[in-house]
């Protein structure tokens, strides 16, 4: 892997993290895996919000199989953790991240995709896991991260039949938030990135980090989570100001047709 294979541009408070294989339709070699954990564990402080993008006619097409060796039990468990780990760097990094999703979405792609925070697809995209035929698992988080999204019994006919789900079978199933225009993705992706980055970086921290946590613990304990993160949130000095400014009129209401 070279540094061309994934390209970082900041854009004021916000980063946008191209991958830059094309001629493989963006496929994940561990050299660009570990590129990409250690983009996330390196950005600026003045990054507030990011988008993961892919260059060429697809987001990323999975897995390199040029690089899939002959492993043992052992030495495939910490292969797997190796790419958990760099995953985690970017559902649980220090920004929030937001996908811009077109052509294929397949594989280790759908797992990078699904640690994203916010998921936005053309009418190009399409998704699989075609990790069922060949004999393999998935093992970048897919196991835990997908059905989260589209539910166990999905992911277990995509693996089991191969089936492929189209731009707006993926959006009514929950693979993606935003569906728009062919050729969109990355202008919606940045749309939101900078709307996201005027968000308080506290509240932005909670949604990212307390929220998943929140969602699956026992009722009480969300409750008592949430409402440690809720005092945290409102004693920032930047939360304080901002509900100043609404009660004074300074702020903008929520209206029919606000930004969507």
């Amino acid at each position: 892997m070279t540094d061309q294979d994934l390209r970082l541009e900041i854009d004021g408070h916000v980063a946008v993290i191209r991958l830059a294989r094309a001629a493989k339709r963006n496929a994940l070699s561990d050299g660009l895996i570990l590129r990409l954990r250690d983009t996330f564990q390196q950005l600026p402080v003045t990054v507030r919000a990011a988008v993961i993008d892919g260059e060429g006619d697809h987001f990323c097409a999975g897995l390199d199989l040029s690089e899939l060796k002959e492993r043992d039990a052992g030495a495939g468990m910490h292969h797997s953790r190796m790419w958990h780990a760099a995953l985690e760097e970017v559902q649980y990094g220090p920004v929030p991240v937001i996908a811009a999703l077109h052509g294929a979405v397949v594989g280790g792609g759908l797992e990078l995709a699904a640690a994203c925070h916010i998921r936005v697809a053309d009418e190009t995209a399409f998704y699989a896991l075609p990790e069922g035929s060949r004999g393999i698992f998935v093992g970048g988080g897919g196991a835990v991260r997908i059905p989260r999204l589209i539910g166990v019994a999905r992911m277990t006919d995509m693996m089991l039949t191969g089936r492929v789900y189209d731009a707006a079978e993926g959006e009514k199933a929950g693979f993606a938030q935003y569906l728009v225009p062919r050729g969109e993705a990355s202008a919606k992706a940045m749309e939101l990135a900078r709307r996201i980055a005027q968000n308080a970086p506290l509240t932005n921290y909670a949604l990212m980090h307390a929220l998943p946590r929140i969602a699956e613990q026992p009722a009480d304990q969300g409750y008592l989570t949430e409402a440690l993160m809720s005092a945290i949130a409102q004693s920032a000095p930047e939360a304080k100001e901002r509900v100043r400014a609404f009660l004074e009129g300074r702020a903008a209401k929520v209206e029919k047709g606000s930004p969507k």
